[in-house]
């Protein structure tokens, strides 16, 4: 599996980065992980419009989904020279995701014919090559940390969440951990909302996964600290990534 780092920074897009998506290739299928803020840009850049095959959104905060509106506009209404209607795309994301995003045109079928959705539950669910299990997360929205798999290698994925054995369970001994670490290691954090680098790292540890990387950092904060914070707790592979990152699973 090749994962790409599309957005990465956390609440609002940063100077240098959309915030959550991340592409994840295998087989010549492209899943498309959250589509927050700014991301569709980095989708054209780094992928292309009509180059994805499906798409997960794991909450309805819009730091992860927001995108999927201007995304919809783009299938409704552009067109590829070679290919002039383009067959619904499936989404997986929440109860409500469908309505939620209609809401954003004020109709609820805006999306209908453009975007095939489906409810994602706990469990798995296969899309295309990958088998896809879905984990509630604690975070303050219904929140779904996945664990994504193909030929022999997992890759976990937090999305947004306060400490929780869920996320250990869900990462157990995968290749690697795609953690949020929003927080700096410090009193005063709001409980069961984010993690500091730190407690990604335990996760992380706690699971056994080979690589932690960090993402969802918010721009106030010290990248290098949060480094620190998780390479004092995680003997593995560590990195924070980029925007453009690139990593093979």
């Amino acid at each position: 599996m090749r994962l790409t780092v599309l957005g990465c920074a956390g609440s609002y897009p940063g100077p240098d980065s959309p915030c959550s998506s991340y592409l994840l290739q295998a087989d010549g299928f492209s899943l498309l992980v959250d589509l927050g803020n700014g991301a569709l840009t980095n989708l054209q850049r780094l992928h292309g419009l009509f180059d994805v095959d499906a798409v997960i959104v794991s909450h309805l905060h819009p730091d992860h989904w927001v995108d999927l509106c201007p995304y919809m506009v783009v299938r409704k209404y552009a067109r590829r020279h070679d290919q002039p209607t383009l067959e619904p795309l499936p989404v997986y994301g929440p109860a409500g995701t469908q309505e939620r995003l209609g809401a954003t045109w004020g109709d609820p079928t805006a999306s209908s014919g453009v975007f095939d959705h489906h409810v994602l539950t706990p469990g798995t669910v296969k899309i295309g090559p990958f088998e896809v299990t879905a984990a509630l997360m604690n975070h303050p929205v219904e929140t779904y940390g996945l664990r994504i798999e193909h030929d022999g290698h997992a890759l976990a994925y937090s999305a947004d969440t306060g400490p929780t054995d869920a996320l250990v369970d869900l990462a157990s001994g995968a290749d690697t951990l795609l953690s949020e670490a929003a927080f700096l290691d410090e009193p005063g954090n709001t409980p069961d909302l984010h993690l500091s680098g730190r407690q990604a790292a335990e996760h992380a540890t706690a699971a056994g996964v080979r690589r932690l990387l960090l993402t969802h950092l918010v721009a106030w904060n010290d990248t290098q600290r949060t480094y620190a914070e998780a390479r004092a707790s995680f003997d593995g592979a560590l990195d924070v990534v980029r925007c453009g990152s690139i990593y093979d699973i």
